[in-house]
């Protein structure tokens, strides 16, 4: 799969939303990035659209930031109807309705497929092409997934918008012969997810991606990931955050001279954020190691703050 290019104002866009990851914050483009192998391999699996996928993940769970979404990894909305398993009640079309819960969000995509796949009322979608996602979506709401009357043209409108429609002509995902170690899954390769963010090679974490798998998917070494981003061999990654590939830089790019801290924001936050060297961050503006920044604090990213 051919990489995919964004503009800097798109990047720029992802990475002042990144570190609110623990709160839901996912953008589209992060929610793409996290997701988009999971929709292909259910594509080839069960023969849904991954265009379609995508479109329904982020629509209903609002790219993966919905209280259902965060409570039950349920990124479909998908109700408990013959459901065995775990489940929550939420309000919806009616109060405290029944809805799945799921142990991972990669379970939610599978389970996705496979409703849809075994339901009478979606058999006629897959006589459909899989690159004809404007007769899936339009398809989707004739079958009643959904009550707005809107529901096909908030589809079509997303897969535009954001070229979805590209993943329907993928391949299988592709895996490597090696398995990260006590992960138990064969690393899916990263290679083409890689963007360039402040000059340095950068990639978003996938959901439930470990610094292992990464560094397997990459051909690269736990400890390069570890020193490139300044954490130890403790700290965990989680989904949707930035890691760098290469030794970030001693200043951020060009027009981003300042940033004002925001609330419960560390500066390793912001040095992140702008692609920085913790340490220089430091220098820059006058700090010392472990010094407390607070909300409004102008922090200088390109030039030393006058003294």
């Amino acid at each position: 799969m051919k990489t995919i290019l964004f503009t800097l104002s798109l990047l720029l866009l992802n990475f002042q939303l990144l570190f609110a990851q623990k709160d839901g914050n996912f953008s589209p483009h992060e929610y793409i990035s996290s997701y988009k192998n999971a929709a292909i391999e259910n594509m080839h699996k069960k023969g849904v659209p991954a265009s379609i996928t995508l479109a329904q993940g982020m629509l209903e769970s609002g790219n993966g930031n919905s209280q259902l979404a965060r409570k039950a990894n349920n990124h479909f909305g998908i109700k408990c109807h013959d459901w065995r398993g775990k489940s929550v009640r939420m309000d919806d079309d009616r109060k405290n309705e029944c809805f799945r819960k799921y142990n991972s969000v990669l379970d939610s995509y599978a389970d996705h497929a496979d409703f849809l796949s075994s339901r009478s009322r979606y058999e006629f979608l897959f006589s459909l092409s899989l690159t004809d996602y404007k007769g899936w979506a339009k398809g989707l709401k004739k079958a009643g997934y959904a009550t707005s009357p809107t529901y096909s043209k908030k589809l079509i409108d997303i897969i535009e918008k954001y070229n979805l429609n590209q993943f329907d002509k993928a391949g299988p995902v592709k895996y490597k012969g090696k398995v990260a170690a006590g992960a138990g899954l064969i690393s899916v390769s990263r290679v083409s997810d890689i963007q360039i963010f402040n000059k340095r090679k950068t990639i978003i974490v996938a959901e439930n991606e470990t610094k292992n798998d990464l560094a397997l998917s990459l051909g690269i070494k736990v400890k390069q990931i570890e020193k490139y981003n300044e954490i130890g061999p403790g700290d965990e990654i989680r989904g949707g955050q930035l890691i760098y590939l290469q030794k970030k830089r001693t200043k951020a790019a060009k027009g981003m001279d300042y940033h004002y801290v925001e609330q419960g924001e560390s500066l390793y936050q912001i040095s992140q954020k702008y692609g920085i060297q913790l340490e220089a961050l430091y220098k820059k503006n006058n700090m010392w190691y472990g010094s407390v920044i607070q909300p409004g604090d102008k922090i200088y990213l390109r030039k030393n703050k006058p003294l």
